[in-house]
């Protein structure tokens, strides 16, 4: 179990009450999906993803964008027990979706810069480390049931 102070707490809250999920969750998917474009593979049901201009204006991929933030909510929500509330996520991915676990930080990578773009100089070296923590233990609940 990971174990978090008070402030890093209060970092991850104060993030996710100012985060424009809609916004932040189609520029975090698209920057992956341009930026990684063997990420794509996952996405064949999504239609047209040709070039970055494609990728930007594909609603479906905005939509699951959204989704993967809200998703996140439930990290927030379970910071004591991250693993479990992802089990049934982890194992979607691993045994049905076959996605490459490696893909989750890079679209960590991807949700990081954006998010600290979004918030200029209020992304600190203590709301990014909090931050990384975050994400970190979160990338690792989803690759756990990978064999």
């Amino acid at each position: 179990m990971v174990e978090w102070t008070d402030s890093e707490r209060a970092i991850i809250t104060s993030i996710f009450s100012n985060l424009d999920y809609e916004e932040i969750g189609r520029k975090s998917l698209c920057r992956c999906l341009i930026v990684y474009p063997w990420t794509q593979r996952y996405f064949g049901g999504f239609g047209n993803l040709y070039n970055a201009e494609t990728i930007l204006c594909n609603p479906l991929i905005a939509a699951h964008g959204t989704k993967i933030l809200h998703g996140l909510d439930r990290a927030l929500k379970n910071m004591d027990d991250i693993k479990n509330t992802y089990a049934e996520l982890s194992l979607l991915h691993s045994d049905r979706l076959h996605v490459d676990p490696d893909n989750f930080r890079l679209l960590a990578d991807c949700l990081t810069v954006v998010i600290a773009a979004k918030m200029g100089p209020a992304f600190t070296v203590d709301t990014q480390v909090a931050w990384q923590k975050f994400l970190s233990v979160v990338v690792s609940a989803l690759g756990r049931q990978y064999h």
